[in-house]
């Protein structure tokens, strides 16, 4: 390889001794190149002894060639290298169009359409209404075929309500909308099944209720709830939020509860303020006096003027409490101190 290079130059170097008018460039002129030149001319001496002189001519004229085009192509490939790498273009920030239209309003103090016809896990004709009137509900939106987020809803409210000691069918109704129709009864009662065993209480499955129906039946309820919803044909899923909702027996909203993981004190603090406090004990009514609801979370936050206000009544009933009992103290040693 060393002598084909050498014999290129040596070549090169005989061809430019035979241009008038040559300049050679100054990093010809360096020691290194002039070493390699004298090496290479003589072999390219050697070379041109055994050929005829017609013929020397021309691979000088082919090897001059083939370096030109060798610098012509360098040298746009160094020209494109030295602007360096090209600068890709940052990755769009615009949010798809479907998750525009997909959320939750919260609307509390709405009132829910109990109007509204479904069918019930049996396939029977029920209105919404049906389960309302006695107690509160803890209603929840979902289809029956998500692949993710809906069972995680329907784990996460049935996992809360499980460490309540309040039972469903007695103390409140639980009802799952299917927003899909194409939901069945059959697949409804599916679900009913596996949560009411989940639930551990198989007494209550009567307050459990999976309904389906029309989309002209899902969407009033949908709206009614701020429950905003999209189908996505190219997944064949519908893009929708997580929560759980609870509303007072006369079918107006109370609370929501936003999420996939709903905290049992959050849960069971909404379902006895939608009883109107008929649920829950003289504990359940304190902590309401400590703790609001705050609908940016979904969640109970203490209430700092009212945990004062519960302080400030505690620490006067404190001090009269003292100033009673030692009254009654100095009264009782007076008493004795004029009986002797």
């Amino acid at each position: 390889m060393t002598r084909l290079w050498a014999l290129g130059f040596g070549l090169l170097g005989g061809f430019t001794r035979r241009l008038a008018g040559f300049t050679t460039p100054g990093w010809l002129a360096t020691p290194a190149f002039r070493v390699t030149r004298r090496y290479s001319t003589r072999v390219a001496a050697r070379n041109e002894a055994l050929r005829p002189k017609a013929q020397s001519l021309k691979p000088a004229v082919a090897t001059t060639a083939a370096l030109g085009a060798l610098l012509a192509t360098a040298i746009p490939a160094y020209a494109q290298y030295a602007t360096g790498p090209q600068q890709m273009s940052p990755p769009s920030l615009q949010q798809p169009d479907i998750l525009t239209r997909v959320g939750i309003d919260q609307k509390i103090g709405q009132q829910l359409p109990l109007d509204m016809v479904f069918h019930d896990e049996t396939g029977r004709d029920v209105r919404l209404a049906e389960y309302f009137g006695k107690r509160p509900v803890v209603l929840a939106l979902a289809y029956y075929d998500c692949p993710m987020l809906c069972t995680q809803v329907l784990n996460g409210m049935t996992a809360a309500l499980k460490t309540l000691n309040f039972d469903a069918g007695r103390d409140y109704e639980v009802v799952v909308v299917s927003i899909d129709p194409r939901d069945t009864p059959r697949v409804a009662g599916d679900k009913k099944m596996a949560y009411v065993a989940s639930y551990g209480r198989p007494q209550t499955a009567a307050g459990w209720h999976f309904l389906t129906g029309a989309e002209s039946s899902i969407k009033p309820v949908a709206d009614a709830l701020g429950f905003r919803y999209a189908y996505d044909p190219g997944l064949k899923q519908y893009a929708h939020g997580a929560a759980i909702y609870v509303a007072t027996a006369k079918g107006v909203i109370a609370r929501y509860l936003l999420g996939i993981d709903f905290a049992p004190r959050d849960l069971r603090l909404s379902i006895v303020e939608a009883s109107n406090n008929v649920l829950g004990t003289v504990t359940d009514r304190v902590m309401l006096l400590c703790y609001h609801y705050d609908p940016a979370t979904g969640q109970y936050g203490a209430a700092t003027i009212n945990a004062v206000r519960i302080g400030f009544i505690a620490t006067v009933a404190g001090f009269l409490a003292f100033l009673f009992v030692s009254l009654r103290r100095e009264r009782d040693q007076a008493r004795l101190a004029n009986r002797l």
